[in-house]
């Protein structure tokens, strides 16, 4: 393959990790899908491709699908709430052009990520490759093997969920960085009425450890039983066993906890709402979902 044609996929990497991602929840299994793209691309002969963008979006389309397939039957017997990996920088580094003014185009969070699981693959396909990536109905009913008509309701249909189960917030960086301060030092100090502060009334839970390691079975929900459940794990902990880095997960206010020898333990991501407040708490502890951290 020429330098040239190899060119032209390094930049839809960003792009096709990116659709990858967000439809398997999975920062492996994504560049595994990336991988497969590129060996097909290969194998064709990119020089006799007239587009490479049609190409490629419906090579990764369907691979991701033929995962979503196996996927499925594992996901049933997963153990407790399934959260996706966290990305404590952005995977994709896909950065829309100005002429793609989607809401969803940046949006990396737990809630988008969790709200896609629960659609069909094929409306959580049609939906991404519009919404998210700009990409012609025309080449997304080619890849779906749908008419652009059916593609066109099947993103509708996801994006009137997803409108539907989205927070109804703008999320300021400034406010992020002061709430996940606040938490930490509320959570160490032991400080009931300082975490209670910075919780939501409603605020949720959710908490992953895959069947392996300590974790919330079902989401938990209140302030109060959040608060008395945050302060309770923390006691597990003797101090100077833990380090607590504040980071950004999935475009979220986050925290990266590591034992003394830099293990990561787990991953919280903080969901805000309107008041600057913690909504949801996404507790990532399934080592399996952690693996791709460990070299941080």
């Amino acid at each position: 393959m020429s330098t040239n044609e190899a060119d032209v996929f390094e930049a839809y990497r960003p792009r096709l990790r990116g659709v990858a991602y967000r439809m398997l929840g999975g920062v492996a299994d994504a560049e595994d899908i990336v991988q497969d793209a590129w060996l097909r691309w290969h194998a064709a002969g990119a020089r006799n491709i007239a587009d490479a963008g049609a190409y490629l979006a419906r090579i990764v389309t369907n691979l991701c699908l033929d995962k979503l397939k196996s996927a499925r039957s594992r996901r049933e017997h997963y153990v407790g709430e399934w959260l996706p990996e966290p990305l404590l920088e952005d995977l994709d580094r896909y950065q829309p052009g100005p002429e793609v003014a989607h809401e969803y185009a940046h949006d990396l969070t737990f809630a988008l990520l969790r709200t896609l699981d629960t659609l069909s693959p094929l409306e959580r396909a049609a939906f991404l490759l519009h919404d998210v990536f700009d990409v012609d109905f025309k080449v997304i009913g080619a890849a779906l093997e749908r008419e652009p008509a059916a593609c066109r309701q099947l993103a509708a249909r996801a994006r009137e969920h997803i409108r539907a189960a989205r927070p109804r917030f703008e999320r300021v960086a400034e406010q992020g960085e002061r709430l996940s301060g606040a938490f930490v030092a509320a959570i160490a100090q032991g400080d009931v009425a300082a975490l209670t502060r910075v919780l939501a009334d409603d605020v949720v839970f959710y908490s992953d450890g895959g069947g392996q390691v300590a974790a919330l079975r079902h989401p938990l929900r209140g302030a109060a039983r959040v608060t008395k459940a945050l302060l309770g794990f923390a006691a597990h902990y003797a101090p100077g066993t833990i380090r607590v880095a504040r980071v950004a997960i999935n475009g979220m206010p986050g925290l990266l906890v590591t034992d003394t020898d830099g293990r990561v333990v787990q991953t919280i991501a903080l969901e805000l709402d309107a008041e600057a407040r913690i909504a949801a708490l996404y507790v990532q502890r399934n080592p399996d979902k952690l693996r791709h951290l460990a070299a941080r």
